[in-house]
């Protein structure tokens, strides 16, 4: 059975587009207004404040009014869910990468 978790789906769909994850990078380094980070893309003001709400509506980023300017910044929490999601896989893997490795030992 599939189980369901919409947060985890929100959060591995908006980290699927490459922009997305380039401007969750910029962010994660310190607070951006969008038209700071407008100015690193070939694409309109509009197109990374929708680019930037995938981010916020899966909980990565936070907006907030800052004078006229909305800064942007990294929610650590919602990555961590993500990280604890694949922890488990990496768990799954180094083991089988051990047991593996052993078989070539033992060959």
């Amino acid at each position: 059975m599939v189980e369901s978790n919409a947060t985890l789906d929100l959060i591995f769909a908006a980290l699927a587009d490459a922009t997305r994850r380039d401007i969750l990078g910029r962010v994660s380094s310190g607070k951006h207004t969008i038209s700071e980070l407008a100015r690193s893309y070939a694409m309109s003001l509009a197109a990374v404040a929708k680019h930037v709400s995938v981010l916020e509506k899966a909980g990565l980023v936070t907006k907030c009014r800052s004078g006229k300017e909305k800064v942007i910044r990294i929610e650590p929490k919602a990555i961590e869910v993500a990280a604890v999601h694949l922890s488990k896989y990496e768990q799954v893997w180094a083991a089988r990468f051990d047991a593996l490795e052993k078989l070539f030992e033992e060959n």
